[in-house]
Formats: C-alpha cells, sequence, structure tokens
C-alpha cells in the first residue's frame, strides 16, 4: 500500500499536544507532515459546536521542511471542536491541487485519511471541558456490585415476604426461573417477585466485603408496583416489600463499618402510571394527574388528550414522563431542603446514578448535582454518574448537543462502548489493533476525570447475562473479568455473574442470586481480578495507553511510583507469541515498546485465552511513565 504524502496523528504528542480533551483557554499546538514537492498553503480548517468553519495557516518549521504547525486557541464556553486539514499543493505539470486530511473512514481518531472529496471528510474531535472536576477517591479506587434489590437475598427469618402486592405473584422457589404474565398487547399484568429485600443485602454485607466491593449500587427502593421499580408510586418511601427508612438507615451504617459507600437510583425522568403523582389506577385516592386537572402535579405532565393520552417514556403508557423545565417538579426533585435528592443523600449514601441521562435537560443534571454536593465535604465527598449508552463525549439527545461530562454536572457515566468493545474482542467482531483505536478514542474524547470515573461493566440488568453472552466459555469470562477491572474507569459487578448465573434478555437476566449453589470458578475469577486491582493503584487511577500485536492485545496502566503494569491478552485459541519489534503503538510513543520489553524481554508467549499481568520496574530512561 503506498503511503500517504500526508500524516497526522491526533493521539501522537508530536503532532497534537496535550492528548486528549483540554481545559477552555488552553491552546493545542498542532503538527501535521506535508511530502509534496510544492505545498502552497496548509489550512487548519476547525469549528466550535454549532459554529461556523474558520481556516488558520499552518507555518512550515525551521527544523524541517515538511512539517507545519500551528497554535489554536480554545475558549469558554465549555464545548466541542472538530477540525481536519486542507492542503494545496502543485504537481509537475504546476496544477493546482487542493486535498484535505481528517479522521480515518473508521470513524476512530489517531492516524486519519487523506480526502479528495471535501462533503466525504470525517472530522476529528477536540473536546473542551470547563474546569477539572474529578469524582471522590474512595470510588474512583473502587470496585462496585449493582444489585437488583428483589433478586438478591430475602434477610427475613424463613424468607418470609414482607407485605406482598396486590394482584402479583409469588414465587414458589428462589431456583424458578423469572417470567412475565402479558396480556394480547404485550403488557405486563402480573408482577412477579422473589422477596429480596434490604435485610438481605445487610445479611450479606461480609460476603459482600470479603469478595472486594467497596460501593453496592442498588435499583430503584422506592415505593413501586414493580419488582424493578423504575415506575416510581412514591418518592418519599422505601418500598415496603424492601423494608423502610430504618431499615435503609441500617444498611448505610452497616455498609459504611466495612468501608462500603451506597449509591441509589434516581429515576426522574418519568414515574409510574400507578403512583401518587398521576394515579391513573385509583389505588392512591381520588387525586392524581390523570383524575383531576386541578391536581397540584396535573402540570408535572404532558397532556395530548386528557386524561388518556400523554407523554410516556418509549410510548410506554405505564410510564408517563415528567415535564422537567416545571419548576414546581424541579423544586420538589432537587431545589428545597426538603426536596428528595436533598432528603435520601443526607441519610449518608456516597452518591446517585441518574437513569436514562440523556431525557434529563443539562440544567436539571446540574441542579440535582448542586444538591447532592450540599450534603457533601472534605472527607465525605459525593458522586453522579449518568446512565448514557452511547460515546456521552459527543452525545445528541432530541436535536441537542449534551455537555454533562465538561464540569459540574456528572462525574461520569455507565461505561457501555467499553463492554461491547470486550465482547467484540472475545466474539471475534474487532481484531486488537480495533480494540486499541476504540479505546484511545473515548480517552481522547472524555475529559481526563470523566474517563476515570466511568462506571465499567460486562452486564447489567438491561443486557443478557456475561456468561450467556460468552456461550458459557469460562476462559472467555476470566478474560472479560479481568479486562473489568483493569481497563481504565470504575468495574461494576452485576450481582449474581461472579457466581456464574446466566440468562438471556428481560427477565431472564434478572434471576434470584444462588446462594449455596455458587460456582466456585467463576466466583474465583472475579476475587483474583478484583484483588489485584484493589492492590495497584495503578488500575485504579493510573493512566491508560494501550497497544497491539498482531491477534495480541496489550494495555499499560501507570501513574503510581511502583512502576507501570502491564497487561497482555491472547484473544485467540492459539497460542500466541509477542516478539520485540512486532508491536503496533497508535500514538507512535517512543517509550511504549521499551517499557513493555522492559518487564517481557525479548519475546513472550500466551495461551490460548490467557493473559499475563506483570509490573514493570521504575525507569528514569522511560520519561512518559514517570509520575
Amino acid at each position: 500500500m503506498e503511503a500517504s504524502p500526508v500524516y497526522f496523528n491526533s493521539w501522537s504528542q508530536k503532532f497534537r499536544r496535550p492528548f486528549g480533551a483540554v481545559q477552555c483557554g488552553q491552546s493545542v499546538y498542532f503538527s501535521i507532515e506535508v511530502n509534496y514537492k510544492n505545498t502552497l498553503h496548509v489550512m487548519l480548517v476547525a469549528h466550535k459546536d454549532g459554529e461556523p468553519s474558520r481556516e488558520q495557516e499552518m507555518f512550515r518549521s525551521s527544523d524541517n521542511p515538511h512539517i507545519y504547525k500551528n497554535k489554536f486557541s480554545t475558549s469558554e464556553p465549555a464545548g466541542l471542536y472538530f477540525y481536519h486539514f486542507r492542503i494545496e499543493f502543485k504537481d509537475d505539470r504546476g496544477v493546482t491541487h487542493t486535498v484535505y486530511y481528517g479522521r480515518a473512514e473508521d470513524d476512530y481518531g489517531g492516524r486519519g485519511f487523506l480526502y479528495n472529496d471535501p462533503s466525504k471528510i470525517r472530522q476529528y474531535q477536540l473536546t473542551g471541558y470547563g474546569f477539572r472536576d474529578p469524582a471522590p477517591d474512595w470510588y474512583c479506587h473502587g470496585v462496585i456490585y449493582h444489585i437488583f434489590v428483589d433478586r438478591f437475598n430475602n434477610g427475613n427469618r424463613n424468607h418470609i415476604i414482607e407485605q406482598p402486592k396486590k394482584n402479583s405473584f409469588i414465587y414458589a422457589t428462589e431456583e424458578d426461573d423469572p417470567y412475565y404474565i402479558r396480556d394480547h398487547e404485550g403488557n405486563i399484568v402480573r408482577w412477579d417477585f422473589y422477596g429480596g429485600n434490604l435485610k438481605g443485602v445487610i445479611n450479606k454485607l461480609h460476603y459482600l466485603h470479603d469478595l472486594g466491593i467497596t460501593v453496592l449500587y442498588l435499583s430503584p427502593i422506592f415505593e413501586a408496583s414493580s419488582n424493578h421499580k423504575y415506575n416510581t408510586a412514591d418518592f418519599r418511601t422505601i418500598d415496603p416489600m424492601f423494608g423502610d427508612e430504618k431499615t435503609f438507615r441500617k444498611l448505610i451504617s452497616r455498609a459504611d463499618k466495612l468501608g462500603i459507600h451506597i449509591l441509589l437510583d434516581g429515576v426522574f425522568n418519568h414515574v409510574g402510571a400507578d403512583s401518587i403523582y398521576f394515579n391513573r389506577f385509583k389505588h392512591y385516592g381520588e387525586g392524581g394527574a390523570f383524575n383531576d386537572k386541578f391536581s397540584p402535579y396535573y402540570d408535572w405532565f404532558s397532556f395530548r388528550h386528557f386524561p388518556d393520552s400523554y407523554d410516556c417514556w418509549w410510548n410506554i403508557s405505564d410510564l408517563p414522563a415528567v415535564n422537567k423545565t416545571n419548576e414546581r417538579y424541579r423544586k420538589f426533585i432537587y431545589q428545597s431542603e426538603e426536596s428528595i435528592v436533598d432528603t435520601w443523600t443526607e441519610t449518608g449514601i456516597g452518591g446517585w446514578r441518574l437513569d436514562v441521562a440523556d431525557e434529563l435537560p443539562d440544567d436539571f443534571i446540574a441542579g440535582i448535582r448542586s444538591a447532592v454536593e450540599r450534603h457533601g465535604s472534605a472527607g465525605d465527598k459525593k458522586v453522579l454518574i449518568g446512565e448514557v449508552w452511547e460515546d456521552a463525549s459527543n452525545k445528541m439527545a432530541y436535536g441537542k448537543r449534551r455537555h454533562y461530562l465538561e464540569g459540574g454536572m456528572l462525574h461520569g457515566v455507565m461505561n457501555y462502548p467499553f463492554r461491547t468493545m470486550i465482547l467484540d474482542l472475545l466474539h471475534g467482531k474487532i481484531d486488537a489493533r480495533l480494540a486499541v483505536r476504540l479505546s484511545l478514542t473515548m480517552k481522547s474524547n472524555y475529559p481526563p476525570d470523566a474517563f476515570l470515573a466511568n462506571m465499567n461493566n460486562i452486564g447489567t440488568h438491561d443486557t443478557e447475562r456475561i456468561l450467556t453472552m460468552l456461550s458459557g466459555d469460562l476462559r472467555k469470562l476470566r478474560i472479560a473479568v479481568w479486562l473489568l477491572m483493569t481497563l481504565p474507569g470504575v468495574p461494576c459487578v452485576y450481582y449474581g455473574d461472579e457466581a456464574g448465573v446466566a440468562g438471556g434478555k428481560d427477565p431472564d437476566n434478572r434471576r434470584f442470586f444462588p446462594w449455596g449453589r455458587e460456582n466456585r470458578e467463576t466466583e474465583s475469577f472475579f476475587r483474583e481480578a478484583i484483588q489485584a486491582r484493589r492492590a495497584d493503584a495503578n488500575l485504579q487511577a493510573g493512566d491508560y495507553l494501550p497497544f497491539s500485536s498482531g491477534n495480541l492485545f496489550g494495555f499499560i496502566r501507570y501513574g503510581s511510583t511502583a512502576g507501570p503494569t502491564v497487561l497482555v491478552i491472547n484473544v485467540t485459541s492459539e497460542e500466541e507469541t509477542l516478539v520485540a519489534g512486532h508491536l503496533n503503538d497508535e500514538t507512535d510513543s517512543d517509550d511504549l515498546s521499551d517499557v513493555v520489553f522492559s518487564v517481557f524481554n525479548r519475546t513472550v508467549s500466551i495461551k490460548p485465552f490467557d493473559f499475563i499481568l506483570a509490573k514493570a520496574v521504575p525507569d528514569k530512561r522511560f520519561g512518559l511513565f514517570n509520575p
């Protein structure tokens, strides 16, 4: 393949510095290599999101006539910039040509592509954030455990179920498979329950502590008719099947003694049709927006035709959407000392995860963040995480660019792109080099604090179980677990994954935890990987530099004085060898290969579906890796 006459690499310090997202007001230094014989102009073409493009001339370097440079200044407010390069040159016949250099055709950053047609250019992204906004250390250095409360553990004597719901059914045994009873339109007509509760969580705190868990993320716990509680009926009441506020405060206290923080799930985009606020079925008296235009909750909702046609989430009539611009609703959720966020944050929780964050306006999220911060202190900082499924740095929702990661709103988001990368790598849908490019694009796009605060997962209550996704292959599961614990971000274990629970799509992915029937082999995968993360500061909050070598995917995590940590993974069914001189570094670094082979010498062989994790000795020769 003929080499391109133009070269730029957005991940290389030689061509763009500093790396990645920058704070507003900071300058970015661009360089590009142009190897035409008669170059006329080299232009940086950039625009701030929503603004016209402007061109800046790039000037020939005094050190190298093929290198052109430019200093680009960012400005407030926070937001995204998009850029490419335009080059004019004359060929040997004196004919003037114009070409363009933009992002590669795979839509990732790094080394780009030369375009002749300006309509085909893929723009590079530069993220400008407002200010550094790190999540608290207890969160970033921790390991999260996601509990779907009804399916985890029943703490009552003889597993008696407290205050079962009317018109619901209780499973005969905790070993039963979950199943929905639906009507002819597909609506769930009988909610199903196993009886897990907050007492059950309290009773298993020592198990979780022994596993290495430091943060519990609870699925919604407020009163609701369903087992999942995403259709809130009363934000001020713990669901009676789960317990009460006294039990919840006991959970917080007991967890705190073990060094475990609690995260609550904040579902503020919609409520249940069966709720105090909407009350479609009159289970809460005669009031509510559905029944009374004079209800204090009526203007929370948007009726197209009162009362039976209204805005709801994803057209699910059981989940009427709330108007988040309504001032009374904002006051109820976060703008007063008696607000929902204030009331429950005051109990001593560590923070919140916001359900469907893309449905919440940026200023609504900022208001929640302010309310959460009112209850924090220097020794007890709070965290706010959002549910976002895509690259949250450039997310568009309802025609608007989202700014929730640019300071003062979300600390981070759920990192579904990393989950997709792990699964695609293990399924052979992408190769090692593409995994490097995907993850470096994420690192480059996200503000650095947000990148390290993302909640990583390999499964949630909204996805198929990881063991099922991997067709029960324990070798692949072991690799997935170690990637979860070693990639940048905060790992979150979905309850039961460590016990070998399988399960397809909802509701099968919400089986009851198999107490006494755990798979000890899969549990050992999690225990060992969690222990490795918690014992290594690099894996908790270190910088990240991935690489590939043929079929091998690897990365370096660095930042501690103990020297870098190196992980190399073989996701194939054949033994693979890492050989000096055959390492692909997408950042054009001078140090990466030297660091890797200072650990492994000249070659290292890795068995099929296996990996090697090792620490490099601190060496001042490798300047990039010295803290």
